[in-house]
């Protein structure tokens, strides 16, 4: 599918570290069998030594983050360029959707078929995928390779062909995905939830597009946009794999050392949540959804780790946390209740998801608030703080560093995030450096303001 085209798959999921949530519009392919199991057998090999991240910078001066492992002959990158769905011009939503589809059908003097001949001959997965604030791409490749893998690559990146053949396909593709979305009761929901929340703003768009703006974009608007867009000034590169720092300084330089130095990005505001407000989207269905937004926090924040902490304990997923206890082991109103904290460069929020039987959604709905509010109120307890202390210092190298291609996806997420090569060792011990009386004023300060609260389902007073 377009906005996820991975060759054999390239994990282009959501890798991201502490407990933060960046919304994507991918759907990953599954990997071929024999790659999996490579890549699976790298993880003991990197568990196995503190995990040493260099810094390389190519003589064209492209910027990467290096982790070398030679014991398994895999070499895996990760990068972003800086922009993404935000970029899409107006009356032209769905651009950079549709761009992320065509990187592998056609570049250079190949043909969309020649290219995947070429990518299979060589034995690597490719793939990119556009989200809010940037456009990814990934690549996995056998070392013994690595020259017609960076090569393709290196095409992809800086000479995609945009044929007019390919265009046609995959905007059927995204056309027949957007038909299909009309008659989905959560999708149209959600765009619904998006423009209540973000009003006018860039996050309010579907970032697959409508039929009107996907059917207006031509191979020229496409041209433009990769030219203004892919760019060394804002660029990302991690590397994980059988490589050594003087390979990888040729290499990035080979794929990346031609392209432009500037981008060319259009501002984006940043803008609050408008909150406060209740949306009912009325459909005769046997389960309701139920979505809470409250304020977020900025990764930069000072009570960024006091946040997590507090919404790791909310509902951060995990079967001891109090929204789970209240609405499902005590009540059994739902099958599963979670929050997170959504993090994108000009917006920040905590949601809360859960669904329930439509004849109890108001029950859970009021449960959920008298859960937040107590929460808002006190705080959690020095217990309840310890225990997600030990959980989130022990589960991170499970949750981010499991295997090539997440170690990559972390450490380009905080290179975005300005976080320094050495938060990895770090991250412990500003973790444990937390304050319960932090996390009290985080809770105060993120779950006392009204939320915006969208049900979809029967309407609530029918209940």
């Amino acid at each position: 599918m377009p906005g996820s085209a991975m060759r054999g798959g390239a994990d282009l999921g959501d890798q991201w570290p502490d407990g933060i949530t960046h919304r994507r519009i991918a759907v990953l392919h599954v990997f071929a069998t024999l790659f999996l199991g490579i890549f699976f057998l790298i993880l003991p090999a990197l568990a196995a030594h503190a995990m040493d991240i260099q810094p390389v910078t190519s003589s064209k001066g492209v910027n990467a983050w290096l982790v070398e492992d030679h014991s398994i002959p895999i070499v895996a990158i990760r990068f972003v360029f800086d922009g993404g769905s935000t970029q899409d011009p107006a009356g032209r939503e769905g651009l950079v959707n549709l761009m992320t589809g065509l990187f592998d059908e056609g570049a250079g003097d190949l043909d969309s078929e020649a290219f995947q001949i070429k990518l299979d001959d060589a034995g690597a997965e490719m793939g990119f995928e556009a989200a809010r604030d940037g456009t990814y791409g990934a690549m996995r490749m056998l070392a013994e390779q690595k020259d017609a893998a960076f090569d393709l690559l290196r095409l992809a990146v800086t000479s995609p062909r945009f044929d007019q053949a390919p265009i046609d396909r995959i905007r059927a593709q995204i056309l027949s995905g957007i038909i299909a979305n009309e008659r989905d009761p959560n999708t149209v929901a959600q765009t619904k939830w998006l423009r209540a929340i973000y009003g006018d703003h860039p996050y309010s768009r579907p970032d697959q597009g409508t039929k009107d703006s996907i059917a207006t974009i031509t191979a020229a608007d496409l041209a433009a946009f990769h030219k203004a867009n892919f760019a060394r000034s804002g660029l990302h590169v991690a590397v994980v794999g059988d490589i050594d720092a003087a390979t990888l300084k040729r290499k990035l330089d080979e794929v990346f050392g031609d392209l432009p130095e500037k981008q060319v990005l259009q501002p984006v505001a940043d803008t609050e949540l408008k909150l406060g407000q209740q949306l009912e989207v009325d459909y005769d269905l046997p389960q309701t959804s139920l979505q809470f937004a409250y304020p977020g926090v900025k990764r930069d924040a000072p009570d960024f780790f006091p946040a997590v902490l507090m919404n790791q304990i909310l509902g951060g997923g995990t079967f001891t946390s109090r929204l789970y206890d209240e609405v499902r082991e005590k009540r059994g109103l739902a099958y599963s209740v979670d929050s997170n904290l959504v993090d994108h460069q000009h917006s920040n929020a905590l949601i809360i998801t859960t669904a329930t039987r439509s004849d109890r959604a108001a029950e859970t709905l009021a449960i959920v608030k008298e859960v937040v509010k107590k929460m808002a109120q006190e705080g959690p307890t020095e217990a309840e703080l310890d225990a997600t202390k030990k959980y989130m210092v022990g589960s991170y190298a499970i949750s981010n560093l499991d295997s090539s291609s997440a170690i990559a996806a972390t450490l380009v997420e905080l290179q975005l995030d300005n976080l320094g090569i050495d938060y990895v060792q770090r991250r412990a011990a500003l973790i444990n450096g937390v304050t319960l009386d932090q996390v009290k004023a985080a809770a105060k300060k993120l779950l006392t303001p009204a939320p915006a609260i969208m049900s979809i389902g029967p309407k609530l007073e029918a209940k």
